[in-house]
């Protein structure tokens, strides 16, 4: 596969970005490069290599729930700038039907 000058301006107008055509030049090439590298290791034979989609080991680290007190309703209601019907009023942050 070949990247020419002519992928490099669709691409950019498709991305609606002004590039130059020094730097057309310059990602022709690049790219090319990029391509050709991808294409030099398709070539490694990888039939003994098991398939990973992450390089390190990951591990959930879980730790145990526990209770702790809270705020009494009436705390809450002490401490609270607005509370209605059991519930601390906060302003409106987004528009919309409820």
């Amino acid at each position: 596969m070949s990247i020419d000058a002519r992928t490099i301006e669709r691409t950019a107008e498709l991305s609606s970005l002004y590039i130059s055509e020094e730097e057309k030049k310059q990602y022709t090439t690049q790219l090319n490069e990029i391509v050709s590298y991808v294409e030099k290791i398709k070539q490694l034979d990888t039939t003994n290599v098991e398939a990973t989609d992450h390089i390190a080991e990951l591990k959930n680290v879980f730790r145990a729930d526990v209770v702790l007190p809270s705020f009494s309703g009436d705390e809450l209601k002490n401490i609270a700038p607005e509370f209605e019907r059991g519930h601390v009023v906060v302003p409106k942050i987004i528009d919309g039907e409820a």
